[in-house]
């Protein structure tokens, strides 16, 4: 049976059918959006007044976050900011290393005795002046139990030193660029890149079945998506072990979840080659609620956590220059591999340098085995320059921008990391758009929380918390932001012939929402209130999940 749904508008992100009034779905797609009368000629329908005065969208596309983040609230929130957890609830923002260091003697005691380990996340200590936390710091919590504290980032973590002792780490003679030492010549307990934190991640609660997510953390995610109206996201960077995608065809199976997943293995403890054969594997694996057999690559890391690649000059404040996570040959063998088996691949490459590598490398590459239609996408690309822009444009690529930054360490980039002129220009959205690069901006979540509409917000506005606006030039338009959090992503994605707008024969995906996106206006885009989502054609309340 055909059901119509009258809104108080329908924006539609469809250039050829910009607004509706009325949307028809059956069997969970999209048959028109237009007046009563012309939908009504499909014939037998029924009325569903539920959405008459709310506003509709395409279901939003999260083009970059991570499942675990869902599984995150399991551990102690660290964070700086004050951030909402899937029940709704808001956890207040900690402003000292002493307030992150209650919280945790506050897990302490309420654990049973023992030595379980203490696991938390999304610390920053760019936000807390010069100091770094130490393992001593964390002694102070506890000796007994292994601790570990996930960077907000996701590229650094801290432990202390019964952590370090259960990772055989506490010793001398360490030579790991990711392990740096103390005067004493044992490590400061800061671990830097995935290959150091891997070391100790299995003591501390935060080793690759956290990065998996599990089932309940996958649940949990659903409810945050449902919470800011999005219908499909991305898991960015997973293992993708065999169990791991057994429990989210499962999960994502039940009749009960609201997105759309979209699941990248991660370039890690594999061989190039290998990772290709099993992308090919995991992409006839794929459902309507999970599409997997998609690549995910690290250039580098992080610039807030100084181990991003930048070119001359480097950073700003004197620090050394970040940390490769993947050197060309093997970024040269997957992308050619991939080239071959058609397989999408998004890279992170967050500094200039990474940027310009991964242009050469898969220049090389394409070449070699050339691919119309590849979309190959670089995720975050925040100090890439108009040359480089131009050179993306040149061979096909997307881009997907971390507009987030503007707001969470804006400041600390125009102080500290980049300087002024870089901070101004950082995940530069008018130039991409100007030099025709196709455009998805994203949260990163759980780096930054889960929320298109707070990302486009960042996007229009580029401010910071202390006031200060980064770059006027590369503001874009409210109409602009939109895009980039429906079919901008989507078509990242190769997924814009599914999602990212609201037209016939598409998923009735929908952000069900209070206010109206443009009459909101630029300044107030954060606030749009979201009643819930369609997805497939499935209703789903905020106020039930």
């Amino acid at each position: 049976m055909t059901v119509i749904y009258p809104a108080r508008r329908i924006i539609t992100m469809n250039p050829s059918n910009p607004d509706a009034r009325h949307v028809a779905v059956r069997d969970g797609r999209i048959i028109g959006a237009g007046s009563l009368e012309d939908l009504a000629g499909w014939g037998d329908h029924t009325i569903d007044d539920r959405f008459a005065d709310k506003v509709l969208m395409p279901g939003l596309v999260e083009g970059h976050s991570h499942a675990h983040e869902g599984s995150c609230w399991r551990a102690v929130y660290c964070g700086y900011f004050d951030r909402m957890d899937p029940n709704g609830t808001v956890w207040p923002g900690l402003d000292s290393f002493d307030a992150i260091f209650d919280r945790l003697r506050e897990q302490d005691a309420a654990m049973e005795p023992g030595d379980d380990p203490i696991s938390g996340w999304s610390l920053d200590p760019i936000y807390y002046g010069d100091a770094r936390m130490s393992r001593a710091d964390l002694d102070g919590v506890s000796t007994v139990r292994p601790i570990g504290i996930r960077h907000a980032s996701g590229h650094i973590m801290n432990v202390n030193t019964k952590a370090l002792e259960l990772a055989g780490l506490l010793r001398e003679g360490i030579n790991h660029p990711g392990v740096p030492l103390g005067d004493d010549g044992l490590p400061t307990g800061e671990l830097k890149g995935p290959d150091a934190m891997e070391l100790a991640a299995s003591h501390v609660g935060l080793d690759r079945k956290v990065m998996s997510a599990d089932a309940w953390g996958l649940r949990q995610f659903g409810r945050l998506c449902v919470r800011q109206g999005v219908t499909t996201a991305t898991d960015l960077a997973n293992p993708l072990p065999p169990e791991a995608v057994d429990m989210m065809l499962e999960v994502t199976g039940a009749s009960d979840f609201p997105v759309c997943m979209v699941s990248l293995r991660r370039f890690q403890g594999v061989t190039p080659k290998e990772l290709v054969e099993r992308c090919v594997e995991l992409r006839a694996m794929s459902t309507e609620r999970l599409r997997l057999g998609r690549v995910k690559i690290h250039a580098d890391g992080s610039i807030q956590g100084f181990t991003a690649r930048l070119r001359w000059p480097g950073y700003y404040n004197g620090a050394p220059n970040g940390l490769w996570y993947a050197t060309p040959e093997q970024m040269q063998e997957i992308y050619e591999g991939a080239l071959e088996h058609d397989l999408l691949v998004h890279t992170h490459t967050n500094g200039d340098e990474a940027i310009e590598m991964m242009l050469d490398t898969f220049e090389r590459a394409v070449h070699k085995v050339p691919r119309p239609d590849h979309r190959y996408t670089l995720q975050h690309c925040q100090l890439a320059d108009t040359a480089q822009f131009r050179r993306m444009k040149k061979l096909g690529l997307c881009v997907n921008l971390f507009a987030n930054h503007h707001f969470y360490w804006g400041d600390q980039h125009y102080e500290k990391t980049v300087g002024p002129e870089r901070a101004n220009r950082m995940n530069a959205c008018a130039t991409a758009l100007r030099e025709g690069v196709p455009l998805a901006i994203h949260s990163d979540a759980p780096v930054t929380p889960l929320g298109p509409f707070f990302t486009a917000w960042c996007a229009v506005n580029r401010l910071t918390p202390s006031g200060r606006t980064l770059g006027e030039a590369e503001k874009i338009s409210v109409a602009e932001a939109l895009h980039t959090i429906t079919l901008g992503a989507a078509y990242t994605l190769k997924m814009d012939d599914e999602v990212g707008s609201i037209e016939t024969g598409k998923r009735a995906d929908f952000a069900v929402l209070e206010d109206d996106p443009y009459e909101i206006g630029a300044a107030n885009l954060k606030d749009v209130r979201v009643w819930g989502t369609v997805q497939a054609g499935r209703v789903f309340a905020v106020e039930d999940i």
